[in-house]
């Protein structure tokens, strides 16, 4: 017997095999910075990159300027200089200030009932 597979198929698997090899476009950058943990209290600089916060009772004061915040668990603190494109929080009982920018905010954790803070405060 003799197996033959359709021009069809073949024209799909390759177009599959392209798409998945090409290099998604977006805004990450190598050096995002993550911080995870239990009561960690820590300064970092974003450079520019993204921070992700995951844990629960973490204080991370963020120098420069982020591209993004994103926040997971619960209790935890973040202080930011500068917040160019979004703060997206997580969880319960969260707290984003941020000093300079104008970030898309978006409390994931309230659309399922629970409290966060994300809030623009004084230099």
């Amino acid at each position: 017997m003799k197996w033959s597979i359709p021009g069809r198929v073949s024209a799909a698997c390759a177009v599959a095999i392209a798409c998945a090899a090409a290099v998604p476009s977006g805004y990450a950058k190598n050096g995002d910075t993550h911080v995870t943990g239990e009561g960690i209290e820590q300064t970092v600089d974003c450079n520019g990159a993204t921070l992700l916060v995951d844990g629960t009772r973490n204080t991370v004061n963020a120098l420069g300027t982020c591209w993004a915040v994103a926040v997971m668990g619960s209790g935890n603190t973040v202080v930011a200089d500068n917040v160019i494109h979004d703060i997206t929080v997580y969880g319960y009982n969260e707290s984003v200030f941020y000093k300079n920018g104008d970030p898309v905010a978006w409390d994931r954790g309230r659309e399922l009932g629970m409290v966060n803070r994300i809030s623009h405060v004084g230099s």
